[in-house]
């Protein structure tokens, strides 16, 4: 049995911040692979289901982020799993939007949720980092986390959050490099390049030398004073 657990903070006014991308995550691995109804239990929410053959139990604390750590160190202790059972889906701004990195172990960079987790189950656990990117002044790191993604964060966080979901059986199996890379071929497109948007199509030019209008012959009157001119302008007898 392993245990997934995706970090946010409970409630509508938080479901689109950037904190939440971990609920986001458990969220779409549970509609993908059809687990079962959330419920209520381990201070937090969970769902049961299997991928590539593994028993899954994804849990998202209701404990608010900085507490994370009590609602899934209880239902680690309920089900007598190891650190090296626990996997973690949380929003990190120290890699770039759309970025994802996985590792065992390490510091909590500033991260409430994984301080907390650090706390009652040691560091031991597996770390899905989800790049949500850096405001760039340290002032702005707390409005940044704390507010909503962007119209244009669309573009690459739902094919993000579906290649997450379409490939958890690669981090259930322990394939953290595969996982890694089919997260990153989602976001860039697999490498195809972008169509070209509809443009009409240009005018064909002929080749063909085409020939110039012939003027009108002039009709000369047969007799008169304008007859007589005529002819001399014309060359007519």
């Amino acid at each position: 049995m392993l245990l997934f657990a995706g970090l946010g903070n409970p409630g509508a006014k938080y479901a689109n911040h950037r904190h939440n991308a971990g609920f986001m995550a458990a969220d779409a691995i549970a509609r993908r692979h059809s687990f079962s109804p959330w419920s209520k239990k381990f201070q937090g929410l969970i769902a049961e289901g299997v991928i590539a053959g593994e028993k899954i139990i994804l849990i998202k604390p209701q404990t608010f982020m900085n507490l994370s750590g009590q609602s899934v160190g209880e239902a680690m202790r309920f089900y007598k799993l190891a650190p090296s059972a626990l996997t973690v889906f949380y929003d990190e701004i120290e890699l770039a939007e759309g970025k994802v990195r996985v590792k065992t172990g390490g510091g909590s960079a500033g991260h409430n949720g994984i301080r907390s987790l650090d706390q009652h189950i040691g560091k031991d656990y597996r770390r899905v980092r989800i790049g949500v990117g850096h405001p760039g002044v340290k002032e702005l790191v707390h409005g940044h986390v704390l507010g909503d993604f962007a119209k244009a964060d669309q573009e690459w966080l739902e094919p993000l959050l579906d290649a997450i979901a379409d490939n958890a059986g690669l981090l259930a199996k322990g394939d953290d490099s595969s996982f890694m890379n089919k997260a990153s071929l989602a976001v860039s497109g697999g490498g195809k390049a972008k169509p070209e948007p509809d443009r009409p199509a240009p005018k064909q030019q002929s080749h063909i030398r085409q020939a110039r209008p012939q003027a009108a012959p002039v009709k000369i009157p047969e007799t008169g004073p304008m007859a007589a001119m005529l002819k001399r302008l014309f060359g007519k007898d």
